[in-house]
């Protein structure tokens, strides 16, 4: 590969690192307009297949044949339950404040208890129990009642909607949809805040438990992770406005409304995509087959045809086009998941996934076997 060298400007400074190359990432990539590939492979085709077939596919870099994938779903259902200790430290803790904290905490009660200081076993078993986890938290913060155990004969996604204590909930369609959403989000490149973090705390020879705790602290924040929360709201906020049976010309002069007074347009732009985000592509396409009639599906879609009209207008917006989490909140909301406090904890459920399994590569695979030096990046003193 061709060395290319950078001369670092004033102006690059105090701009978050975007666009330095640091490292190699081996699971996944983001191309602008076509967007997120898995191990090569475009999400658009893989988007229909099993989470464990794509798990597999993304835990050890090939496609698997029929026998490996029900080989792999074996391993990880042997692997799936947290111990009676796990839930019970979890469900003592408080359940104030947002879920995510929750979230976080139940993965460094997890390390605690069940970790192996074994960056790949801990990441087989991390993406096995995190179904179990993420039904404890969400059970108990919301104060649904216990967690049944992992179902043997279930899948991966399958067995989380079953563990899930949503009230009245259709299970097969609320699978489904929890199945889509997290194949995915489970990678986005290397770079992003969550898993540039997770990353750098492993650096320093953390453990996994603890590594990935902090990345969902990362993910915890509004600019990351809680985007799909805020849209969701968004896409209500505007409902409420308009009304149900509002026109494409009202939702445009909404927007251009809020652009007028500074106020914030959810769901549009991304730091790498400039093309309509595929994943919200094949989230508009599940709407549009299941949810039409929904009142959110018709303000998610009027948003998606008016939003880039208006936003085109200013040159200074790089991608004015739907993002993933202008329609998945709302998808989630049809399906009966209407709790989008929440979603970022999906989110992580899904994203935990591909961290871990870019921490075991820069830990135990890269620079030959070495690992990743410890992150240091340097900073300029600058006198006030």
């Amino acid at each position: 590969m061709e060395e290319v060298l950078f001369e670092v400007t004033k102006e690059q400074l105090e701009t978050g690192m975007r666009g330095y190359p640091v490292g190699y990432c081996t699971t996944s990539y983001v191309d602008p307009i076509k967007g997120l590939f898995y191990r090569g492979r475009p999400i658009s085709e893989l988007y229909k297949w099993e989470p464990e077939r794509v798990i597999y596919l993304l835990h050890h870099g090939k496609e698997g044949s029929a026998q490996d994938i029900s080989q792999f779903s074996q391993e990880l259902k042997k692997r799936a339950h947290c111990s009676q200790a796990v839930a019970k430290h979890i469900e003592s803790l408080p359940r104030q404040g947002h879920p995510m904290k929750l979230f976080c905490s139940a993965l460094l009660i997890l390390g605690m208890l069940e970790g192996l200081k074994d960056y790949k076993e801990d990441c087989l078993n991390l993406i096995a129990k995190l179904p179990h986890l993420t039904a404890i938290v969400i059970n108990h913060h919301a104060g649904w009642g216990p967690t049944p155990a992992p179902n043997g004969e279930m899948g991966y996604m399958e067995n989380f909607a079953h563990m899930l204590q949503v009230p009245k909930a259709k299970k097969d369609e609320l699978s489904e949809v929890f199945r889509l959403f997290n194949i995915l989000h489970y990678d986005h490149g290397g770079g992003n805040l969550s898993t540039f973090v997770g990353k750098a705390v492993a650096s320093g020879l953390e453990d996994m438990y603890g590594s990935i705790a902090s990345a969902m602290c990362a993910l915890a924040g509004p600019r990351h992770g809680k985007a799909n929360q805020d849209c969701l709201q968004f896409v209500q906020l505007v409902l409420d406005e308009v009304g149900e049976g509002a026109s494409a010309n009202q939702v445009e002069n909404l927007i251009r409304k809020r652009l007028q007074n500074n106020e914030l347009v959810y769901g549009f732009g991304h730091a790498v995509l400039r093309a309509e985000d595929a994943r919200a592509a094949i989230f508009y396409d599940i709407a549009e087959e299941k949810f039409k009639d929904h009142p959110l599906v018709k303000i998610a879609f009027l948003l998606r045809s008016e939003g880039p009209k208006v936003l085109k207008e200013n040159p200074k917006i790089s991608d004015p086009y739907p993002n993933v989490d202008a329609v998945s909140g709302t998808v989630l909301t049809a399906a009966g998941f209407g709790y989008p406090e929440y979603f970022t904890v999906l989110f992580g459920l899904a994203r935990c996934l591909g961290i871990s399994i870019q921490i075991v590569y820069e830990r135990c695979e890269a620079r030959g076997g070495k690992g990743t030096p410890i992150i240091r990046p340097r900073y300029l003193f600058k006198p006030q």
